[in-house]
């Protein structure tokens, strides 16, 4: 599993068919394997209302966590 179980990702391409563009956030809930295509898929929830996406893993990205050392701009 690439990606853990309820962590923020982020797409990293547009999904026309749903209106997803990238840089959407949504959250992963489910992982499946797939040995046969050498590529897992997941689900993701927050990017479309009461329903859930599947996409593979090369549509998704970690979020970056903020850095501690970051200054607050004033």
């Amino acid at each position: 599993m690439k990606f853990p179980l309820f962590t923020q990702v982020v797409l990293t391409e547009d999904i026309p068919a749903l209106n997803l563009k990238k840089g959407s956030i949504g959250t992963i809930v489910e992982y499946y394997p797939m040995p046969e295509t050498q590529e897992d898929g997941y689900s993701l929830e927050g990017l479309v209302p009461l329903d859930t996406v599947e996409v593979s893993a090369s549509q998704i990205a970690m979020i970056a966590p903020i850095s501690s050392t970051a200054k607050p701009t004033n």
